[in-house]
């Protein structure tokens, strides 16, 4: 039966959970706290305790009053009684969590059910005193063993006796029928919480390691038909227009430049708003240089938001995107311009071009599927990407992060 998520009352308690419980009497903590397994287990305890202890004064009656018959009566009322006391409020709160209630509904039950076991631990005992009493007391009669009554109390002593007697009564019946173990109830919930919250934290991290190694990867690889097809362009320019090849070349210097050291020194996966822009300028002069001089592009400075962090490869996925698909298959000159602000505790960066617009199938890449997994793993649904039609053509590509808090940056 299930009391949760990942909280079996049928299975052990995990280790993280788990207190105690590595003495051979105290197994039965191993079990979650209203189970039936520690329900069992407690009584089994409780009840070779008892039983030891009516044992001796069963014994120590028949002894007294050379009566075998009213002992074992003795000893038998007490050890029905004695249990009934000790396990009737666990038993009231086991049948509650096995009703597989919701948490709030079943704490407040478990509750209920320890107090009204008290309750009814006290008219037990009452009970079972009261027949104690009639047993033993011919027999003492007898032997001439009858206690003399007390003298009548003042009222100042009396009202504090009754106060006295309240506190032993809620102290035993509370600590013996069943408080202690409400009180491991309590505890044993909030270690469970902090085990579920731990582990999702971890599992969130796992998740969030998972990205940065997928992202590593995918930084750390330059597209191959791009470099290809560059070093190609510069071969072929090599003789034609020699002028032309060298500038490539130097494009193709700054762009490596600006992505290839990170990768080496291991903080490609801490990266800025400011260096991928950075990165952005470099490609996209490059390309321009590639395409001579038919591409137009702008990348803001956006000093404000330099610092922030950003996740590395999203942005120049984004922009590479825009020049394979927007402007690469249109004739005549084109524009890409990158564009960040801050509003209403979100960065949004956009990507414009002016290109061949939205095509089918355009959204459903490997590179903006990439994008959209690793936004989803990092933030949630607290980050978007959204491809639009621009105004007078073209694709407008929107990536809407969460801004950390200043603190989080200047740390």
């Amino acid at each position: 039966m299930s009391a949760g998520p990942g909280y079996s009352l049928r299975q052990a308690l995990p280790a993280e959970v788990l207190i105690g419980g590595n003495a051979v009497w105290s197994r039965y903590r191993q079990y979650p706290v209203f189970s039936a397994r520690w329900l069992a287990g407690r009584s089994l305890l409780f009840c070779s305790v008892i039983a030891v202890v009516v044992v001796f004064t069963g014994t120590g009656i028949s002894l007294a009053l050379q009566d075998a018959g009213v002992g074992l009566r003795v000893a038998l009322t007490q050890f029905a009684a004695f249990g009934l006391m000790a396990m009737l409020g666990p038993a009231l709160a086991t049948l509650v969590r096995h009703r597989r209630w919701p948490e709030a509904r079943e704490r407040k039950a478990v509750v209920l059910a320890v107090l009204a076991g008290m309750v009814l631990s006290y008219g037990i005992d009452r009970v079972a005193s009261a027949y104690v009493e009639a047993l033993v007391h011919p027999g003492l009669a007898a032997l001439g063993m009858t206690p003399p009554r007390p003298p009548e109390p003042g009222a100042a002593l009396k009202a504090f006796g009754m106060a006295l007697n309240v506190a032993a009564l809620v102290l035993v019946y509370g600590l013996f029928g069943g408080g202690l173990a409400l009180r491991a109830y309590f505890s044993e919930r909030r270690r469970w919480d902090g085990h579920r919250h731990a582990q999702a934290l971890h599992a969130l991290e796992g998740r969030v390691h998972e990205a940065d190694l997928r992202l590593g990867v995918l930084q750390a690889q330059v597209e191959p038909h791009f470099l290809f097809n560059t070093l190609a362009s510069v071969r072929a320019l090599v003789r034609q227009d020699p002028a032309q090849a060298e500038a490539t070349l130097d494009a193709l210097v700054d762009f490596l430049r600006a992505s290839i050291p990170r990768l080496r020194d291991g903080r490609g996966l801490e990266t800025t708003l400011g260096q991928q822009l950075d990165l952005c300028a470099s490609y996209l002069a490059l390309m321009q240089v590639r395409t001579g001089g038919r591409l137009a592009w702008s990348v803001p400075d956006a000093p404000e938001l330099r610092a922030l962090p950003f996740p590395p490869a999203l942005l120049i996925t984004l922009v590479e995107n825009a020049v394979k698909h927007g402007i690469e298959p249109r004739p005549g000159p084109g524009r890409i311009d990158v564009r960040a602000c801050r509003e209403d505790g979100m960065l949004e960066v956009r990507v414009e071009d002016d290109g061949a617009g939205l095509q089918p199938g355009l959204g459903s890449g490997m590179g903006l599927a990439n994008v959209r997994e690793q936004l989803a793993q990092r933030f949630g649904a607290q980050a978007s990407l959204e491809l639009q039609p621009r105004a007078g053509g073209g694709v407008v590509a929107t990536l809407r992060l969460p801004v950390p808090d200043p603190a989080e940056v200047r740390a």
